[in-house]
């Protein structure tokens, strides 16, 4: 997700007018204008996403809310001020898919621009695509330096969340309802897999470029391993682990029975992941464009890759029976 502030300048009048002005508009009504539980949409730099107000707060006469972004980890959940978030209407889905669509476009110049000169497909561009791709797969930790750290998490986060596909964003909240709200599972094992879908996409790859397939493979080594490793750790529900113990048994990896459901929420931690690989910023840029690729075949792929039905005739994590 962006930028973590949402600021509005205007102009016009002295800093004492404006200070005064905000001193009599800062301050919120005696009652907040959301409530615990809401849906909302919530301004995460220049774009909106769906949020659910967990908690408020009345700090100096002004009300806070505390949001987590519907079908994003909880490590996203902050504090936000009244400006920030907006009623969940269709008005603002408009204006929010509007931001999105404009977003898009600027990002489709400018990558046509960098990219109008550069050779593709060259073998000095494979071998260096091959090196950048190692620390991926060994999962090397950065050596952080003073001042350093910031800046590095932001790199790792823009382009892998500034760039992710808005049908596989819905994915994901129609994903993360279907399990935390309604009680409902993928039903496992899948098909494709993990697994077999990573080797769909190399072979996608190869067709459009051999010469650097094996940059591909390395990268796709690292995934399927940081799948199997993250899956119990971080990617699923609670309500999902029962069935997790049931069906992973023995020398049996995840990438083997799970599918497109829990791949896609792994690009969501991808971020946070990436920021601790010893990479420089240039060739971990080129891996995060390789990792939108895969989203993208995800996205192309979304129809068939992805369930349509969830799994409700099961026990849920409390033992009682899902509707």
């Amino acid at each position: 997700m962006g930028s973590s502030s949402n600021t509005n300048t205007s102009g016009g009048g002295s800093d004492k007018e404006d200070k005064k002005e905000d001193k009599g508009k800062g301050k919120d009504s005696a009652e907040p204008s959301f409530k615990e539980g809401d849906r909302v949409l919530a301004y995460h730099g220049p774009l909106l996403y769906e949020a659910k107000v967990q908690r408020i707060e009345n700090l100096d006469d002004e009300w806070r809310y505390f949001v987590h972004y519907l079908g994003w980890n909880k490590n996203w959940d902050e504090w936000v001020a009244n400006d920030r978030l907006l009623k969940l209407t269709e008005e603002n889905i408009r204006k929010q898919q509007e931001l999105e669509k404009n977003q898009v476009v600027d990002k489709s110049i400018k990558s046509g621009r960098s990219t109008q000169h550069k050779l593709k497909g060259s073998n000095a561009e494979a071998k260096a695509d091959k090196d950048d791709t190692k620390s991926l797969v060994k999962g090397k930790k950065r050596k952080s330096q003073p001042g350093t750290e910031e800046k590095d998490r932001r790199s790792s986060e823009s382009l892998l969340v500034s760039q992710f596909p808005l049908t596989l964003k819905k994915q994901l909240v129609d994903d993360w309802e279907y399990v935390t709200q309604l009680g409902k599972l993928v039903k496992l094992p899948r098909s494709p897999t993990v697994d077999e879908i990573l080797k769909k996409y190399l072979e996608h790859r190869a067709k459009k470029d051999s010469k650097i397939n094996d940059s591909y493979a390395e990268i796709l080594k690292g995934l399927r391993c940081y799948f199997d490793k993250a899956l119990p750790a971080m990617l699923l529900y609670k309500k999902e682990r029962d069935q997790y113990t049931e069906e992973v048994k023995g020398d049996v990896s995840p990438s083997t029975v799970y599918g497109a459901e829990h791949l896609l929420r792994l690009f969501v931690k991808l971020p946070e992941l990436l920021a601790f690989v010893n990479m420089e910023e240039d060739a971990l840029n080129k891996l995060q464009q390789k990792l939108l690729d895969i989203l993208k075949f995800l996205q192309k792929n979304q129809s068939t890759f992805f369930v349509s039905v969830y799994d409700g005739n099961r026990k849920g994590a409390d033992g009682s029976k899902s509707k």
